[in-house]
């Protein structure tokens, strides 16, 4: 059994049941089926979304009673469905029917048909942080309704024992913060093809509001407007008199490379970060010059890096009110 984050105090019956789970541990292949568990509060939420990211399909709550109609055991089953994204299933002491003995059951089927395809994470936590979570949260603990949460935290580690010391990694998220959590999961349970940092680039008109999911602004009004010479206003910075408009200005350039320089090394950061979605917009007074041409050469910069990158104008087909002198 492999585990990650701060020490957890156990004992040495603890260790003693965690040692064939350790012979079980796989770190050289994602699962077909990644079994996740573990103490109420401990961020099971949280991994399922990030394994959505890394691009496995998530289950939460499912009943143990239908887990054998979603996951089939059978080695025929497994192979037939070798092509499907992988499974990453939450279940904890909410999910209907839970029981650890039926769950252990369970784990066993699966293993018997899919030896090495199917792994269980277990979740856990420090009992202080635990009841502030849920002090902070004001959720109720699940096995504490009509007590304190620390006496609900108790009888679930407890009962959770034997999926604990059956795991083939535990994560203590005490302290844990998301961009930790991602780099330990996606270490352990990346596919092959994950995705990388998605890259958004939106040019924009300022009068017609900012994009609501900009992560990043750059305003563009600084560079000569095409909008006041008569043969290109009706056009657009996807056209290439418009565009060598623009570049004829001084400044330019220099921002264009700065920019780069700018946001290059970011990327890797927000990636590192947990970040899978990153949108940077662009704008300008009307939204259809300058910012679209900035948005275009920004974006083969970007894909010069390496990096995945969309772009997307969206405003360059909408007319605002006229633009005044000076803007």
């Amino acid at each position: 059994m492999t585990e990650f984050g701060p020490s957890f105090r156990k004992d040495p019956a603890a260790a003693s049941a965690g040692s064939n789970a350790e012979q079980r541990a796989r770190t050289d292949a994602a699962p077909r089926v990644l079994l996740i568990t573990g103490m109420s509060g401990a961020g099971k939420t949280s991994v399922l979304k990030t394994l959505e990211d890394l691009g496995y399909e998530s289950v939460d709550h499912l009943p143990l009673s239908l887990l054998h109609r979603l996951v089939p055991a059978s080695p025929a089953a497994a192979e037939a469905g070798s092509n499907a994204r992988p499974l990453a299933l939450g279940m904890d002491v909410r999910t209907r029917d839970f029981r650890v003995e039926a769950a252990l059951r369970e784990i066993d089927r699966l293993v018997a048909g899919s030896p090495g395809g199917v792994r269980l994470l277990f979740l856990d936590c420090d009992d202080e942080e635990l009841r502030r979570r849920y002090t902070e949260t004001r959720h109720r603990h699940p096995l504490a309704a009509d007590r304190p949460v620390a006496d609900g935290i108790a009888l679930e580690r407890r009962l959770l024992f034997p999926l604990r010391a059956r795991a083939d990694i535990v994560v203590d998220t005490s302290g844990l913060g998301l961009g930790a959590l991602k780099r330990i999961l996606e270490s352990h349970f990346g596919l092959g093809d994950k995705p990388d940092l998605c890259v958004f680039v939106t040019s924009f008109s300022f009068r017609l509001g900012l994009p609501r999911e900009a992560d990043l602004v750059f305003d563009v009004r600084f560079l000569a407007n095409p909008h006041y010479d008569p043969v290109l206003r009706d056009k657009t910075g996807l056209d290439a008199t418009v565009a060598q408009y623009i570049e004829r200005d001084e400044g330019f350039m220099p921002f264009v490379d700065a920019l780069t320089n700018l946001i290059g090394p970011l990327l890797p950061r927000y990636a590192a970060e947990g970040k899978s979605y990153l949108t940077i917009g662009v704008g300008c007074t009307g939204g259809r010059h300058r910012s679209v041409f900035v948005a275009q050469v920004l974006t083969s910069r970007l894909q010069g890096l390496g990096f995945s990158v969309q772009v997307r104008h969206r405003d360059v087909n909408r007319r605002s009110t006229p633009v005044a002198a000076g803007q």
